[in-house]
């Protein structure tokens, strides 16, 4: 296992960091499968465990919590909040009132007195800056968390919350989760930059693009994953993208070949490579899945697959960006470039 600083907090994390959105529900995991997967993680050098309070309701902290239990200090455990818990109104978003609770709750779920890194899940529009920003401030003053990040943010926000922090004289975000893989490059031409500018570290999360690069969609097979009966339009192949997917996974497979290497070998050292990422974010539900992401915990791909990669995918292109997070707000409602 590889090991670089997280952004320049000083802390050591792993390349390829354990994700726990599996854990519970979701990926219909027990917590004896969890705490076996948190076991062989740990054992192979992963120390960073990434979750959240909306994984499975809230199932997937406390499943961790108890995976963990009595080796707390041995791991950079983090967690994320902003996304709706229920149906109250203000049990979301970046608001003081909620981000409090919301910790509060994430911690006794864990099972800790302090997390390590505390994530924005998303950008909230309804919040301002200082707001949020003033709050996590307090709440890592009180040790309650040591760092706090972004998650999925458009690169203009990243600017602005830096800025704001500068001005407000408050702690700021020094890390960013991204969604990256081969797949989705989109960004390299704008998120990535910024990250690099300001010094965050990045936690890359769906670096097997949901499945389409974990070496089992294969043209003329049915595509059969966890992700494909939980969001079937990211596989339907009647799908312009889903089909240039489909043809990129095909030629990516074949430089796979020719290097040596298995698609998930390729899909993670494609991920690692680039000088702004810290860790890439795996997300096992079984053993063997696990096994197979750990094989890529040391490859390091040569410059000639490098280049092949980006003859098949060019640098900063998303083959999907409909599926984008972090798209600005105005992009998907016309009523907010409109002037009234």
């Amino acid at each position: 296992m590889q090991y670089r600083t997280l952004g320049r907090t000083g802390v050591q994390v792993s390349t390829l960091a354990l994700g726990a959105m599996n854990f519970g529900a979701i990926g219909r995991t027990t917590q004896d499968e969890a705490t076996a997967l948190v076991d062989a993680a740990l054992e192979a050098g992963v120390n960073l465990i990434d979750t959240a309070d909306r994984y499975s309701g809230g199932e997937s902290e406390e499943m961790v919590g108890k995976a963990i239990a009595g080796r707390r200090e041995d791991i950079v455990l983090a967690t994320k909040a902003t996304m709706p818990m229920g149906e109250e109104r203000n049990h979301k978003g970046g608001s003081r009132r909620w981000l409090v609770t919301a910790l509060e709750d994430s911690l006794r779920r864990l099972g800790v007195d302090h997390v390590d890194l505390y994530q924005m899940h998303r950008w909230d529009p309804e919040t301002g800056d200082e707001e949020t920003l003033s709050a996590l401030t307090d709440l890592q003053r009180a040790g309650k968390i040591r760092y706090f990040g972004s998650s999925t943010f458009p690169a203009y926000r990243i600017v602005q919350a830096q800025w704001a922090a500068r001005d407000l004289r408050l702690g700021r975000y020094v890390t960013e989760q991204p969604s990256y893989s081969i797949l989705q490059r989109g960004i390299e031409a704008h998120v990535l930059p910024v990250t690099e500018e300001y010094g965050l570290g990045v936690l890359a999360w769906s670096p097997l693009a949901s499945g389409w690069l974990s070496g089992a969609v294969r043209a003329g097979r049915d595509i059969a994953t966890s992700r494909s009966k939980v969001l079937p339009d990211r596989f339907d192949l009647s799908l312009p993208a889903n089909r240039a997917r489909l043809d990129a996974v095909e030629r990516l497979a074949a430089v796979a070949d020719g290097a040596g290497l298995t698609m998930i070998q390729l899909a993670l050292g494609f991920v690692t490579a680039h000088p702004a990422v810290t860790s890439a974010l795996i997300g096992p539900r079984t053993q063997d899945h696990l096994r197979t992401q750990l094989a890529a915990a040391d490859t390091v791909l040569s410059a000639d697959v490098l280049d092949a990669i980006d003859e098949i995918v060019a640098p900063g292109v998303d083959l999907a960006p409909h599926e984008k997070f972090d798209t600005p707000p105005a992009l998907l409602d016309a009523s907010l470039r409109r002037r009234r």
